[in-house]
C-alpha cells in the first residue's frame, strides 16, 4: 500500500485528488493520507478555479489529516510519496528536501523557474535514489501519444510541418506575477515546447515573438519558432489574454510526407495523403489521469522512470529559457544551451 502526501490543494491539487480517489476506487493499492496547505482552513470550504473541470467544487476532507505546512506532515505521517501541487518557485527547493528525506516525488509542471535548479533536482534524484517524475501531462495525453507513435514509427514518413496551439483567459493571483510563476512562457506555453522536444528532440536554437498584456505577467502572448537541421518547420503559440467566453483550447497540426494529423481539441483526425482519412479512436482518460498511474506504477514496481524523465523534463526548462532570452530580443535566434 503507497501511502500518498498531497501538498497543495488549489487547482492542480483537486485534479489530482480526484484522481487519487478514482484510483483508490478502481482497487490500486493506494492511500491518500494527508493534505496540506498554508491555506487549508480556507480552501477546505472554498473553490478553486482552473482552466478544466474538477469533479467537485467544495471538497468534504474531514476523512484526512490535514496541515498547514509540509514539515509538520512529514513529521507526522509516514510516507511513501508526496505529490507536489504547489506554486512553480517552490518546486526545486522542496522536490530536493523531500527526496533527501527518503520520499519518492510527483511534482507539478513547470519543472522549476530554471534549467539550472531543474538541473540539481534531476541529480538529486540519481543521488538519492529517489522516483522524482514531473507533470508534464501532454506526454500522457491521448492525443498527444497517438501523435508521438506517428512519429517514433514513421508510418506516414517524416514530419515537415507543425504547429502547436493553446490559449486561455488570465490566471489569478500569484500566477501573474512572473517572478512566482515563470508567466505564460513558463506555465503555459512550456506545455507545448516540452511536446516539441519530447517529439522532435531538443532544437538547436530557437525565436520568438512576445507581447505583455497584463502587468507584471511577463510575455502573455508568444510565438514561438523552432529551428532543427534537417528543415521541418515547427511553430508553437500560446495566450493567456483571452477572456470573455472563450474558456481554453489546445491543438495541434502536424504535416508528414505521406499525411497530416489535426487534433481540434477534442477529437484526432488523421488524413494520409493517398487513403480516406479518419478519426483516431482515443481512451477517454485524461493526461492527469495517465501520469499519476505510471509514476504509482513506477514506483510500487520498482521501475525507472522513462516517459518523462527528470533530465529531460530539465532539458526542456534549457529550451524555455532560450524562449525568453528570444522575446526579449525581439525574436532574434538564440543558440539552446
Amino acid at each position: 500500500m503507497l501511502k500518498i502526501g498531497l501538498v497543495g490543494f488549489g487547482f492542480m491539487g483537486r485534479m489530482h485528488f480526484d484522481n487519487y480517489t478514482r484510483l483508490k476506487s478502481e482497487g490500486y493499492a493506494i492511500e491518500l493520507k494527508a493534505i496540506c496547505d498554508i491555506r487549508i482552513d480556507e480552501l477546505k470550504d472554498g473553490k478553486a478555479s482552473g482552466n478544466m473541470a474538477t469533479a467537485q467544487e467544495v471538497y468534504d476532507l474531514t476523512p484526512y489529516n490535514l496541515y498547514d505546512h509540509f514539515e509538520k506532515m512529514i513529521a507526522a505521517e509516514e510516507l511513501d510519496i508526496i505529490d507536489l501541487a504547489v506554486p512553480t518557485y517552490l518546486h526545486a527547493e522542496m522536490s530536493c528536501h523531500l527526496l533527501e528525506k527518503g520520499y519518492h516525488v510527483m511534482c507539478e509542471k513547470p519543472m522549476a523557474l530554471n534549467a539550472e535548479d531543474a538541473k540539481k533536482m534531476a541529480e538529486t534524484a540519481v543521488r538519492t535514489g529517489n522516483k522524482l517524475m514531473i507533470g508534464q501531462c501532454l506526454r500522457f495525453w491521448p492525443a498527444y501519444q497517438y501523435l508521438k507513435e506517428c512519429v517514433s514509427d514513421g508510418r506516414y514518413g517524416a514530419v515537415t510541418e507543425g504547429y502547436f496551439y493553446r490559449g486561455s483567459g488570465a490566471p489569478k493571483g500569484w500566477f501573474l506575477d512572473e517572478s512566482l510563476s515563470g508567466g505564460c512562457l513558463l506555465d503555459m506555453h512550456i506545455h507545448d515546447t516540452d511536446m516539441i522536444q519530447y517529439l522532435f528532440g531538443k532544437p538547436t536554437r530557437v525565436s520568438v515573438l512576445g507581447r505583455n498584456v497584463i502587468p507584471g505577467a511577463g510575455n502573455d502572448i508568444v510565438s514561438s519558432h523552432y529551428y532543427y537541421t534537417d528543415g521541418k518547420v515547427i511553430n508553437a503559440q500560446a495566450d493567456w489574454t483571452l477572456e470573455g467566453d472563450f474558456g481554453f483550447y489546445m491543438g495541434y497540426r502536424v504535416n508528414f510526407e505521406r499525411g497530416n494529423i489535426i487534433f481540434d481539441g477534442s477529437v484526432v483526425k488523421v488524413n494520409p495523403n493517398e487513403a480516406t482519412g479518419f478519426t483516431a479512436e482515443m481512451s477517454s482518460d485524461n493526461g492527469y489521469y495517465n501520469e499519476l498511474v505510471y509514476f504509482l506504477n513506477a514506483v510500487h514496481n520498482e521501475q525507472p522512470i522513462e516517459v518523462c524523465t527528470p533530465e529531460s523534463t530539465a532539458e526542456t526548462l534549457a529550451v524555455v529559457q532560450a524562449e525568453s532570452k528570444s522575446a526579449a530580443q525581439e525574436g532574434a535566434w538564440i543558440t539552446i544551451e
